[in-house]
């Protein structure tokens, strides 16, 4: 029997949905108004968290500092127990910043070429278990390579320490002026850079696979090699995937604790010279003095945690500026 049914019926009408609302987002039901609860308060509840953190820290400091005789931010030493108690942050912030710096320089080159060569280059039968090994690198804890560090690094970093001075000790941060093992801000750049690897790389290769198919054919289309392909339609869509995961590394280099503390040697002296043993950074500082330390000294070291704190936030607060003002130049460019 022959369908009555025309050939051209238009489709059935779908169901009315329920309008947005403007301010909050929620079509009314009672599922989207618990789920809109939810997020909005745990969002709240960070703000909070955050807000305690650093009110717990500035009334803690404020405490420290007025005691203190000598000036907080370009004071050397470290004595909070003396008399007068005296207790500065000039050297842990010179070595915090410089030993993150140097594992950026390092990790993030690094990093995105192997995001690249996994998401790009290498086939899947070998990419798969590559990402697999960087994934699992993220996971080992900080004090196993600090362990690492000192045994292994360490050691075999003098050689490097004494071929980097005799062929760059003209640029004076490579020129090795004192003896000693090679337990310098430089290995612990090194040591960090290794550990910021896999974060870096692993968001950068997810990043790098949401590149638009379309885009890699059309400029395939137009004779471009695989390297320009990158250059010219990867790399531009992934530059703030990458600007993101450094940020993500470098946070981490910050706040590093027991991989510095295990291989760095500490010392209260700023030193342009990078091979030479000694430095600090907070994270290092604060857990070295933190048991042995009095009420006064446990301020302090409040303090400096004060300031990581506020750095952390800084390094934050520009990424995310840098962010949003490529994002603006795309739109514009679009």
């Amino acid at each position: 029997m022959a369908s009555t049914t025309p050939v051209d019926a238009p489709p059935p009408p779908s169901p009315p949905t329920q309008p947005l609302d403007a301010k909050s987002g929620s079509t009314g039901r009672a599922g989207d108004k618990i789920f809109l609860g939810l997020s909005r308060g745990s969002g709240i509840l960070l703000l909070v968290i955050m807000a305690s953190i650093a009110a717990f820290l500035a009334y803690r400091a404020s405490v420290a500092i007025s005691q203190d005789e000598g000036n907080f931010l370009t004071t050397f030493d470290w004595n909070p127990a003396g008399n007068p108690p005296v207790f500065g942050i000039a050297v842990l912030l010179f070595g915090t910043i410089v030993s993150s710096l140097i594992a950026m320089v390092i990790a993030v080159p690094v990093a995105v070429g192997i995001a690249l060569f996994i998401s790009h280059y290498a086939p899947r039968r070998l990419a798969a278990p590559i990402a697999y090994v960087v994934d699992l690198l993220a996971a080992v804890p900080s004090i196993i390579y600090g362990i690492w560090g000192a045994l292994f690094l360490v050691p075999y970093l003098e050689g490097l320490n004494l071929w980097l001075d005799e062929f760059f000790g003209w640029t004076y941060l490579f020129e090795k002026t004192e003896i000693g093992v090679a337990r310098s801000l430089f290995t612990v750049g090194i040591l960090l850079a290794i550990m910021i690897l896999p974060i870096v790389t692993s968001v950068s290769r997810e990043v790098f696979l949401q590149v638009p198919k379309i885009n890699e054919e059309a400029a395939l289309a137009l004779g471009a090699t695989r390297w320009e392909v990158i250059r010219m339609a990867v790399l531009p869509f992934g530059r703030s995937g990458v600007i993101s995961a450094s940020m993500l590394g470098l946070g981490r280099a910050l706040g590093e604790t027991m991989a510095v503390a295990t291989v760095l040697s500490p010392s209260f002296v700023i030193s342009l010279h990078l091979l030479n043993p000694g430095g600090g950074t907070f994270a290092q500082n604060i857990a070295a003095k933190f048991d042995e330390a009095n009420e006064l000294g446990r301020d302090a070291l409040i303090a400096s945690g004060l300031v990581l704190f506020i750095l952390t936030l800084l390094v934050n607060g520009a990424a995310r500026l840098i962010i949003a003002r490529r994002k603006e130049y795309s739109g514009a460019n679009a």
